[in-house]
């Protein structure tokens, strides 16, 4: 299989991204097609559906091995379960699977049609392997079962953001960035106190600590 595209977004390493795509909305990102695959007639009447499932490569995840189960974050880096019973990207196959709004599609003279999309879970350069049309009588099941994960995660935060920090934030990126805090991105495993960690997001770096149930943003930074 070869990358048909790559997406564009906010975050240019691992730490911080959403732990499943749609948890926050208002994520933007654009997809850009690979010079080979910007005919136009390729996503012909792909305007008429509001969501799409993106098929991705975990390419900061890549392993000549692989392990017969895992420890996901959501059950606190303690218990081990299948590989093929999480979503973990350590797998045989480093495949992930994403479900998108689309926002719109653009005309590029440069790069062709290109998507905008929210909601995205996936790094900044993520290789695309196909995109399809999320089609709702089929794709939806409100009535499935969803094992260790049936339930939202009861962690989000009360975010404290100092407005001398908030300042340095664009205006429309506040929101997203807020949303990325409240839903605690660190990993589950950890809970220090004391630890300051830094988040990059956009072109800034954030600091900030946890504690319990309240995170205090302590800086931000501009990374050029």
């Amino acid at each position: 299989m070869k990358a048909i595209a790559h997406i564009h977004t906010e975050f240019p390493t691992k730490f911080g991204i959403p732990r499943q795509s749609g948890i926050v909305e208002t994520l933007q990102g654009t997809i850009v097609f690979e010079p080979e695959f910007r005919n136009p007639e390729a996503i012909r009447g792909l305007e008429e559906f509001s969501h799409l499932w993106l098929i991705w490569e975990f390419s900061e995840a890549k392993h000549d091995t692989w392990s017969a189960t895992v420890r996901p974050p959501r059950l606190g880096g303690n218990t081990r379960k299948g590989v093929f019973a999480t979503r973990s990207p350590f797998r045989p196959n480093p495949i992930g699977l994403s479900s998108v709004k689309l926002e719109g599609i653009e005309m590029d003279s440069k790069l062709g049609s290109v998507l905008h999309v929210s909601g995205a879970d996936l790094m900044d350069g993520t290789p695309i392997y196909d995109i399809k049309p999320y089609i709702a009588y089929t794709d939806s099941h409100p009535d499935a079962i969803s094992g260790f994960a049936s339930k939202p995660a009861e962690y989000l935060l009360d975010v404290e953001f100092p407005e001398e920090c908030l300042e340095k934030v664009p205006e429309t990126q506040r929101e997203s960035l807020i949303a990325i805090l409240e839903h605690d991105p660190r990993p589950q495993y950890q809970d220090d106190p004391e630890r300051v960690y830094g988040m990059a997001f956009a072109h800034l770096e954030v600091r900030f600590k946890v504690e319990q149930k309240h995170l205090t943003v302590l800086e931000i930074r501009l990374v050029i």
